[in-house]
């Protein structure tokens, strides 16, 4: 462990190493916490260690415990974001290293915690019952659990948790029993090493439905119907991953579809995946993110990033392995379009940011910097376009899936950071294929591509067969605004269109001058984009419509903002209108208005965003 780059924990991983993590946490709803006790199992790195010091960020710690022996603990000064390292001095300094002893703190969790939302029986779908779920990623697990909040730690866990509703956890489910007054103990065991962002809970009136052999859909009642139709592929898309990869490792693979204010499409937490309510489309337009969640028990999970400097080696796969799942269950044509899309959202985080910026780099520099800031499309589509690239360069798919299977061979239940990743393609081709395929490698310029800023180096020039309707489209719109024939157009011109072909069709729109609004009109009433229920369709026309101050839109925008909590949607959508002519008003006072809504990730980048706290 020593010699690891981690410039975002507090923790003392040169010295000590977790290797197992157990909680015992009761869940009080009426004071929205949880308390209990974490047992670490714990290894000593070096000779002479005499202290461990761990993340917490807003935990009420009350007693620490070293082999059964009360020791001092002391809670340090706050650094911002990256919380408070706890120091627990231990009673006998433990002389060499490779020696294993437990360490017990009892602790609770306080109103300040930022890795869980609690929500009223009011924003929950069935308006009877709270509900809390977890969301740990990247640093919020040490406002979960004192622990060694670094990905560069992986760990096995254990949980028995106390609590009047359902429990689910990124964990196998082992047992359930009465504790008296109204509670069930729920006990779980996650048996394969994952690093402590992982670690998963959520609790609420909860009911299950299989819909394959190792898949259970989990939600509240009232939308378990839709949602259980909505995933009946998930034991597809395990399978295409097995076909590509290795064999699924995790045992489960569940899903759970959380109330609105979840801020992410999807959270991979093993054996259970987090996901959104806005994949509920009806039609089944939207589940491809399931793909990207499933890759990730591969490419993340599995095989994890050493520190979140190398956060691109988790993303970057998974979304190249997404596309691979998609591309054999739909065609290469439909894998070239997911593609297309992931290029425009690499570009608007491009230029969100700034071309020359340290966040558009894939491999970058995290010193002081809370990861969140830094969060975006860029390791994700960057990290992609990387892959392709090389795939391209080396000599196409036959090359290079085998060395993806062997990547995860290589890694599994390890970190690795960019410099291993790059030896290990280059001895794995030399050995493979020879020095042919490796002077082909050479030819690409690695450094450009991992910690040059701005947007990829080379033009990916991906197949546009099925975007070309949607840019004919769109270029007759765009001449529209000066011929202003508008009996050009009828609903015909989208009548085939997938969900998917809309999105790009409204892209494209977006990155050419604003429509007069009298177009705008005529799109709206030809092609019923305001009532459309895919929320990535929902988005793009909202989109679309700020960005031209087109007033009729706000009612709508505020709607969506406030039903759901997707920071990929609620994010963009509250900076176009606090940009928009007549918005900015509107966009604070929503946001005020609706405050308690969101997840305390999600509040706090949209504070940032529309200037409520810099």
């Amino acid at each position: 462990m020593c010699g690891i780059r981690e410039p975002n924990t507090l923790s003392n991983i040169d010295q000590v190493k977790t290797t197992h993590l157990h909680l015992d946490w009761t869940i009080s709803f009426e004071k929205n916490l949880l308390s209990g006790h974490a047992i670490l199992d714990l290894i000593s790195l070096v000779d002479g260690v005499d202290k461990v010091v761990l993340d917490t960020s807003f935990l009420e710690v009350t007693k620490a415990t070293f082999d059964g022996k009360d020791a001092k603990f002391t809670m340090g000064e706050r650094q911002g974001t990256f919380g408070s390292p706890l120091t627990v001095t231990l009673p006998n300094a433990i002389e060499k290293a490779g020696t294993s002893f437990k360490l017990r703190l009892d602790y609770s969790t306080t109103e300040k915690c930022t890795a869980i939302q609690y929500l009223k029986p009011s924003q929950t779908e069935g308006k009877k019952h709270p509900y809390l779920f977890s969301q740990c990623e990247p640093i919020h697990a040490r406002a979960l659990a004192p622990c060694q909040d670094s990905p560069s730690i992986k760990l096995t866990y254990s949980a028995d948790v106390t609590s009047p509703l359902q429990v689910v956890m990124s964990a196998l489910h082992t047992g359930v029993k009465d504790s008296g007054n109204g509670q069930k103990t729920y006990s779980f065991e996650q048996r394969t090493t994952i690093p402590s962002y992982l670690i998963a809970i959520a609790a609420g009136n909860l009911v299950g439905r299989e819909i394959g052999p190792r898949s259970t859909v989990w939600c509240e009642p009232e939308v378990i119907d839709s949602a259980a139709w909505e995933f009946t592929d998930t034991e597809k898309f395990i399978a295409t991953g097995e076909e590509l990869l290795t064999p699924y490792e995790w045992g489960r693979y569940d899903l759970l579809v959380l109330p609105p204010s979840f801020p992410y499409g999807g959270m991979e937490n093993p054996c259970l995946t987090f996901v959104t309510p806005t994949l509920l489309a009806g039609d089944k337009s939207a589940v491809d993110v399931v793909a990207h969640e499933i890759a990730h028990s591969w490419m993340g999970n599995l095989v994890t990033t050493e520190s979140w400097e190398h956060f691109w080696l988790n993303e970057g796969w998974t979304v190249f392995v997404e596309r691979k799942i998609t591309g054999r269950m739909h065609g290469e044509a439909e894998r070239q379009f997911s593609s297309i899309i992931g290029w425009k959202a690499l570009k608007e985080s491009v230029e969100l940011f700034g071309h020359d910026s340290p966040a558009t780099r894939l491999n970058t520099d995290l010193t002081g910097i809370d990861p969140d800031d830094y969060f975006s499309s860029i390791p994700y589509e960057k990290g992609f376009n990387l892959l392709y690239h090389i795939e391209k360069v080396v000599g196409g798919p036959k090359i290079f899936e085998p060395y993806m299977k062997a990547h995860v061979e290589k890694f599994a239940s390890k970190t690795v950071n960019t410099e291993q990743w790059k030896a290990y393609l280059y001895e794995f081709m030399e050995k493979t294929y020879g020095q042919e395929v490796v002077d082909k490698l050479n030819t690409i310029d690695f450094e450009l591509w991992l910690r040059g800023t701005g947007m990829p180096p080379v033009d990916p020039q991906f197949d546009t067969t099925l975007a070309d309707a949607c840019y004919k489209l769109a270029d007759k719109w765009d001449k529209a605004r000066e011929d202003k024939d508008l009996k050009q157009f009828s609903p015909i011109d989208v009548s085939t269109f997938t969900a998917t072909q809309k999105i790009v069709f409204l892209e494209r729109m977006t990155d050419m001058d604003s429509l007069p609004h009298a177009l705008l009109n005529k799109m709206d009433e030809l092609y019923q984009l305001t009532t459309v229920r895919n929320a990535d369709v929902r988005f793009r026309w909202q989109q679309l419509c700020l960005q031209a101050s087109y007033e009729r839109i706000y009612p709508e925008v505020v709607k969506f903002v406030t039903e759901q909590g997707r920071m990929k949607f609620v994010r963009p959508l509250y900076r176009l209108l606090y940009k928009a002519k007549n918005g900015s008003d509107l966009a604070r006072d929503t946001y005020m208005k609706h405050r308690d809504f969101y997840h305390p990730i999600a509040g706090q980048l949209i504070e940032k965003d529309i200037g409520i706290k810099q």
